[in-house]
């Protein structure tokens, strides 16, 4: 199994990372949030790979006994977007309240939010 997917996926997370600590609008960190859950995404995609597996749907085109690639690693691939939607709607929705009651959204100007 090669190694080039795991290491695209770390990109993925130090970029998303990155793009978080140096994030100067709140928009900007949830965007950044979100390319960060995406590198989980190329993650499960290199564990769920198999070379020459098909869906795993058995019948007379594929029988039993033939690769297949591991339908947990495809539930959890879905199960994975649909949190990252959900966060995604969740952070934006905070975003709006926090435009709404301060006026802004650079957390350089939220005094309010200070200790």
């Amino acid at each position: 199994m090669s190694v080039f997917p795991y290491l695209v996926a770390a990109w993925i997370l130090l970029m998303g990372l990155l793009g978080v600590v140096r994030s100067r609008h709140l928009v900007h960190t949830v965007v950044c949030v979100s390319v960060t859950q995406s590198s989980t995404y190329v993650l499960l995609l290199a564990v769920g790979y198999r070379k020459g597996a098909t869906a795993p749907i058995f019948g007379q085109a594929n029988p039993t006994g033939s690769p297949v690639v591991d339908p947990m690693v495809q539930a959890m691939a879905l199960t994975d977007i649909v949190v990252s939607a959900t966060v995604s709607a969740l952070l934006l929705a905070l975003v709006i309240q926090v435009a709404k009651r301060h006026g802004t959204v650079v957390p350089d100007e939220l005094h309010a939010l200070r200790g």
